[in-house]
């Protein structure tokens, strides 16, 4: 098809609902295909939308009852554009100005285009006017259906938000991840922390095909620290990691019990008596818990903190089950926390490979565990620098996966991340989250998301989530089911001017890596100055 493919002309149709397009007899409706992005010449403004539905039309209905013979070629050719035609629902989202330079000429849609308008197969251009090219803030991550035109997010925008990558089990949401990372790496001034369940960020990954692919160390080796929770993986890796993890006991707080309430199976009482055993013992409550040994001495201890003996075998068993991962340990002299602080205040993104430990216990304490400590310094930096009028912490984006463990409805409010989720970047922090199951994230998390990368969902209330509250809601749906099992997606929010449909870019081979590492916007290194290092000094004095 050419740049100026006519497909037909817009009969009827309304703002909030979308508009009716007649395909002109010359258009093969089999060419058409949900997503494709097309232009409408109105009088006074020129439309650009989304092709959402087609249809077909009969002029009379008795050829419904009674169809002529299509064995005839010279009939169907007769009938085709008269007696039966094609429908194409169209969703318009924003006006073209033709003055404007590109990417900059964009509206959101406020009106609609007056009948028998002229609706076009958009050309390369009206993509490109849309998205904007590759440059030191945009990065590319695909192409329209069915064109070449790069298709652009906006990273510095990405960054101001929180925001999720969403999509049934195989449909490439590690893929997508890996390349946003990637591209915030090369175009947005913020740092990240990613919580790694699966050892696919740091050096090497699995593509769609299960080759292996390169992770992010080896991209930007001046800009990624791996540290390793598995020291056994560490010390055996062909690969150096830069720091393994240690975890003291004395470091967990009831709040990390009370998240792995579900995961340890423990009753509410028993969540409640580990805030108490933490009130009496201080830090070193879990160490005094499981040193319990004479029976005498522990039933005057829960008789005195009015615990019930069941309640308190019951937090018991929980406790045992994480003294089992060998990273925790009594008492540990390495400061993990500061260690990670002091890269991302120096601008080098952190990765944390759980390496052998992928049980959703050991991810989900380690995760939230950290998360905080590092908020909180976090938020302190950021008062600081307020009251002093002083330099702000760059933007921190912290990746987790599994995403509905650590904010569904049960836990959310008692998890960092679901204060972080809501503060829309109060603190200069942000979150990256990763599911397969976005109904099981609280409403209002999902509400906060920036903006929303989804790849092919088949779960009813899924989709419903991921689109609440979205412009055109009923046919993105239509077109969300309809993606391919993989290397599709759906984008919309903050970073894109308008939704859009793309297959995704590849990566994998030698000239995607040297795509990237040509690409504009190449971070320079770490640049963090001696103020930046007295400030993280200062939080632990």
């Amino acid at each position: 098809m050419t740049q100026q493919t006519r497909l037909g002309t817009v009969v009827s149709g309304s703002l909030t609902k979308g508009l009716e397009v007649r395909l002109a007899g010359s258009a093969c409706v089999e060419d058409m295909a949900v997503g494709r992005y097309v232009t409408i010449e109105g009088q006074k403004q020129r439309f650009f939308g989304m092709l959402t539905d087609i249809s077909l039309n009969l002029a009379n209905p008795e050829l419904a009852v009674n169809p002529p013979d299509t064995e005839d070629p010279f009939i169907s050719e007769v009938l085709a554009g008269t007696s039966t035609y094609g429908m194409l629902h169209v969703l318009p989202l924003v006006t073209l100005s033709e003055s404007a330079a590109a990417s900059d000429g964009t509206q959101p849609v406020k009106t609609v285009p007056s009948h028998f308008s002229a609706v076009n197969l958009a050309a390369q251009m009206d993509v490109e006017r849309v998205f904007g090219q590759e440059d030191a803030t945009r990065f590319y991550v695909g192409t329209p259906l069915d064109m070449e035109t790069r298709i652009c997010l906006n990273l510095e925008e990405l960054a101001k938000r929180s925001n999720g990558i969403f999509g049934k089990s195989g449909t490439g949401k590690t893929y997508l991840t890996r390349l946003l990372l990637i591209g915030m790496l090369q175009k947005s001034r913020a740092v990240n922390l990613i919580f790694d369940m699966h050892s696919e960020y740091g050096w090497s990954g699995k593509s769609e095909s299960q080759r292996e692919v390169k992770g992010l160390k080896p991209l930007f080796p001046n800009q990624v620290a791996i540290f390793a929770l598995d020291e056994t993986k560490a010390r055996l890796a062909p690969h150096k990691y830069d720091a393994t993890v240690q975890i003291g006991y004395d470091e967990i707080e009831p709040e990390d019990i009370a998240l792995l309430r579900q995961t340890l199976n423990l009753t509410e009482p028993a969540v409640e008596a580990a805030y108490q055993l933490a009130r009496r013992f201080r830090r070193r409550w879990i160490e005094e818990c499981l040193a319990l040994s004479d029976p005498e001495e522990t039933k005057t201890l829960l008789e005195e903190l009015k615990i019930h003996d069941s309640t308190f075998q019951n937090l018991l068993r929980g406790l045992h089950a994480i003294q089992r991962l060998p990273f925790l340990v009594p008492q540990t002299t390495a400061n993990t926390v500061r260690s990670i602080l002091k890269n991302l205040i120096e601008g080098v993104n952190v990765v944390l490979d759980f390496g052998r430990f992928t049980d959703i216990t050991a991810y989900i304490l380690v995760a939230n565990l950290l998360s905080r400590r590092i908020y909180n310094q976090y938020r302190d930096l950021t008062e600081k620098a307020m009251a002093e009028n002083g330099a702000y912490p760059r933007p921190l984006v912290i990746t987790i996966e599994e995403a509905h463990k650590f904010l569904n409805p049960e836990v959310a409010d008692q998890t960092i991340f679901g204060t972080i989720a809501r503060e829309m970047r109060k603190y200069n922090v942000t979150l990256l989250i990763i599911d397969q199951r976005p109904s099981g994230i609280d409403e209002e998390i999902m509400s906060q998301l920036g903006t929303k990368i989804t790849c092919l969902l088949d779960n009813e209330r899924d989709i419903d989530s991921v689109l609440a509250g979205v412009s055109g809601k009923n046919e993105l749906k239509s077109v969300l089911s309809r993606l391919e099992s993989k290397q599709q997606a759906l984008i919309f929010g903050h970073a894109v001017p308008m939704p859009v449909v793309l297959k995704v870019r590849e990566y994998g081979s030698a000239r995607s890596y040297e795509e990237i590492a040509a690409a504009p916007g190449l971070p320079k290194g770490p640049t963090a100055g001696k103020d930046k290092e007295q400030d993280i000094d200062a939080l632990w004095t």
